[in-house]
């Protein structure tokens, strides 16, 4: 089986930091620890209200990684310029809505499919790959591809919901590993990320379809009772079991 790639989203170590207006825990200190414990790529959400990662954090982190950095960010002119002038190695292309606590759902790219493909198309340009992040069904796979995608993010939120209240999950583990399977028959790589736990992780890593996580949340709070290491240790495993 190929290697699974583990991305490490640190934005909510911005998150505790800016709650007291403070310059400590650093970002960029947990991204070298990151990179250090076996993480793949780095992922910050630089959103447009600066909840948790700022402009500056963006800069710091792109100068001192070693490893990739996938900057998450909304389709808007503002975001683009700043992918182009920073050049992280990836982009993924995100919904955002300033009253919602996190991500909330996948791209409508049927409604925004011009400015998604004039956003793509302008990343490849200085040589960016993009991900689009979206809801796991068929349709949204093959938007993607339209649009010029280098990849594709499946949702797992309803999935990790539906999986942590023990409710029946067997259909939104059906729409995972249908739109994974037919991402990659027509040359998408296929990401994953929301919501997962050491759990549903383990569960999702049925899908071979599947080549790279990306997690946050759980990591950052599980880092505060085993260590931000051995939390990425445990994940590398599960992933590559």
């Amino acid at each position: 089986m190929t290697n699974r790639r583990l991305g490490v989203n640190i934005d909510h170590v911005a998150t505790i930091r800016n709650a007291r207006g403070e310059i400590y825990p650093d970002p960029l200190k947990a991204a070298l620890i990151a990179q250090n414990s076996g993480a793949d790529s780095i992922t910050i959400h630089l959103r447009e209200d600066r909840r948790h990662i700022r402009d500056n954090d963006l800069k710091r982190i792109k100068k001192k990684l070693k490893i990739p950095l996938n900057l998450e960010m909304a389709p808007t002119n503002e975001m683009l310029e700043i992918a182009i002038r920073n050049k992280p190695n990836f982009v993924c292309i995100v919904p955002e809505k300033r009253t919602e606590i996190t991500t909330e759902g996948g791209l409508n790219i049927k409604k925004n499919k011009s400015l998604i493909k004039k956003i793509i198309n302008k990343l490849h340009k200085r040589k960016i790959r993009v991900s689009l992040f979206i809801e796991p069904n068929v349709e949204d796979v093959k938007l993607s591809r339209f649009a010029g995608a280098d990849c594709v993010e499946l949702h797992t939120g309803n999935f990790c919901n539906l999986f942590n209240k023990n409710k029946k999950k067997n259909k939104a583990f059906l729409n995972l590993e249908n739109s994974a399977n037919y991402a990659k028959s027509i040359g998408l790589d296929v990401h994953a990320g929301h919501g997962l736990t050491y759990k549903s992780t383990l569960e999702i890593s049925k899908i071979n379809s599947i080549t790279e996580y990306n997690i946050g949340h759980f990591i950052i709070a599980e880092s505060i009772f085993i260590g931000l290491k051995n939390t990425i240790k445990k994940f590398k495993k599960i992933i590559n079991r």
